[in-house]
């Protein structure tokens, strides 16, 4: 297993410091072109947001070296709020700590299983909710809800606004995933504490939320 990545070293110019540059004559920032966005960009852009999937069958061939890496690097575009950038990506790479987290999954899910009753019970057991043995990759996405990059600018009214943040990482990274025809699928039938055990990530327990485990 990595460990915890904290993708603020690698700044890209969306995810700059907040501070502003001066403004006075002969120290403005010389104006960056804008792209343009056509009708045909627009329209494939449609197609790929519609075409994202939530995969649970995966070709066992490991992704060429450095993949995961770089799209780790493209959800690390996403917005955050007051730019805290507050995700932390562990790659998941052990087999034993693979093998707990599919374990985990089973009771969870079994448990899920029994609070169903009837058809719904057997539509349930039916479903295929993981591909954790099939897929090559695994990794699991942490919110840390006390950094304090961005000095809480936008959190003392909603919090919360921290996971988001996570969540639109992973939803950037995930539309690159697919328009690489590489496939994702997010797992949230785990239990948050166990996963934090596993993963040796007891020490950020008082202040990171796991908030899945993702095959890639």
């Amino acid at each position: 297993m990595s460990p915890i990545t904290t993708p603020i070293a690698n700044q890209s110019p969306s995810q700059a410091s907040p501070v502003l540059p001066p403004s006075s004559a002969g120290n403005e920032l010389a104006p960056r072109p804008v792209p343009e966005f056509d009708d045909a960009f627009r329209a494939r852009l449609m197609q790929l947001v519609a075409w994202r999937r939530d995969v649970r069958r995966f070709r066992p061939d490991p992704l060429p070296q450095g993949t995961l890496e770089r799209l780790i690097e493209t959800a690390c575009l996403a917005p955050s709020v007051g730019l805290s950038q507050p995700w932390r990506f562990v790659t998941v790479e052990d087999k034993g700590r693979r093998e707990a987290v599919r374990e985990e999954f089973r009771v969870c899910n079994a448990q899920a299983l029994a609070s169903y009753g009837g058809d719904r019970a057997g539509r349930y057991a039916a479903l295929k909710l993981e591909g954790l043995r099939e897929a090559p990759h695994q990794f699991a996405v942490f919110c840390d809800r006390a950094t304090a990059v961005g000095h809480g600018l936008g959190r003392r009214t909603m919090p919360e606004m921290a996971e988001y943040s996570v969540v639109a990482a992973i939803c950037t990274m995930w539309l690159s995933a697919r328009a690489e025809g590489i496939g994702m699928g997010w797992i949230s039938i785990l239990e948050p504490a166990r996963m934090n055990d596993m993963l040796d990530v007891l020490h950020e327990a008082a202040r990171a939320h796991n908030t899945g485990v993702r095959g890639i």
